[in-house]
């Protein structure tokens, strides 16, 4: 049975100030009528039930996700006592599983991102788990065909001519955020695709995996599940838990293992990892603008602005800025320097301004 993992314990800093702790990017609405968790949520219904729903979260962000979520039983919303990235993350849901279906295939998704038409997702995702059941060993990804040479991505490197129409394309390599030049070199090779984070698989094959290449991490995973359903179990995953290596799936197993297949994902994907995904979401106006919330300009061109109903955002002879406003802070940065704003929010940790964060 198919079950979806939604890996939801990010903190956005990216998307300051309007992402914080307590309520990171995955919990707002930046595109449509629904947040990003929800979005996520509908796109795979009706295909898989409410019941087969595992969010993956810390504690801070629990009571906000089963608000968001109600729909999903209260006991699927797995509570990490510490971030100790994907590979941990996937392994605590895989033991859930397993104890519910020993047949569970996982499809794990990230909570924040966008993705449509959903029905082609849904038709990816059969697709995937078609793959599954020919060869339960396999683990599958998706990989997005890249439209410009990203450096914020990580990349999938196929095998040449490994094409098939049944089985995808098997995995050459896997490659870390590249410099602008090396991604270029990606794109026109047309061997590599972003790796978009989405992969399918069957809950014990991945922690067989983790067996073998983390050995300690899948240890204190079968400890864990031994307590699960009873009384012990908050107290063994706050005891166990914190001491698992923090690795991602991605160094843990997939650089290291064989039987992967690459499918090209069919549909639209943003990752939404910044501001500047709002001028891919949103239309611009005629001086290359998106704005979102109440705004009045003059001389302003390139900007990308996200204000309040009842508050107004003025500017005059400003171009290829980030303004953003919320009610207890204001943030202004140049377009072409974004990925400063995590140097910004560890100097307000620093500043003792944790009010804000």
């Amino acid at each position: 049975m198919k079950h979806a993992v939604i890996m939801a314990g990010g903190s956005g800093t990216r998307f300051w100030p309007l992402s914080r702790e307590a309520m990171p990017k995955q919990f707002l609405t930046l595109s449509g009528d629904r947040s990003l968790i929800q979005s996520t949520f509908d796109r795979c219904q009706p295909d898989i039930a409410a019941e087969q729903f595992w969010v993956v979260t810390n504690a801070v962000q629990a009571d906000t996700t089963r608000r968001q979520l109600p729909e999903i039983p209260t006991s699927h919303i797995l509570e990490e006592p510490c971030g100790r990235n994907t590979a941990p993350c996937i392994g605590l849901a895989a033991i859930q599983l397993l104890a519910q279906d020993p047949e569970a295939v996982m499809v794990v998704m990230p909570a924040d991102h966008v993705i449509s038409p959903s029905d082609v997702f849904r038709y990816a995702i059969d697709d995937a788990v078609s793959l599954i059941e020919e060869d339960p060993s396999r683990l599958v990804l998706f990989g997005v065909r890249p439209s410009y040479p990203a450096t914020g991505f990580g990349y999938i490197e196929q095998v040449a001519s490994s094409k098939t129409e049944t089985s995808g394309t098997q995995v050459a390599s896997f490659r870390e955020k590249p410099d602008a030049a090396t991604a270029e070199q990606y794109v026109e090779s047309k061997r590599f695709f972003w790796n978009c984070g989405i992969f399918v698989w069957r809950a014990v094959t991945i922690l067989d995996r983790l067996k073998q290449f983390e050995p300690a991490i899948h240890a204190r995973l079968q400890d864990l599940a031994t307590k699960i359903g009873t009384d012990e179990w908050s107290s063994a995953l706050a005891d166990e838990f914190p001491r698992m290596k923090s690795i991602s799936i991605d160094h843990g197993v997939l650089e290291r293992t064989d039987n992967i297949c690459l499918l090209e994902a069919p549909f639209a994907w943003d990752d939404v990892g910044s501001w500047h995904a709002l001028e891919r979401l949103h239309p611009q106006d005629e001086q290359g603008n998106t704005i979102i919330g109440l705004h009045s300009g003059i001389g302003t061109s390139g900007c990308i602005i996200r204000g309040e109903r009842d508050h107004l955002v003025a500017t005059l002879g400003v171009q290829d800025l980030i303004i953003v406003h919320t009610p207890d802070a204001t943030f202004v940065a140049s377009k072409h320097d974004e990925n400063g704003i995590r140097k910004l929010v560890e100097q307000l940790r620093e500043s003792g301004h944790d009010q804000f964060l």
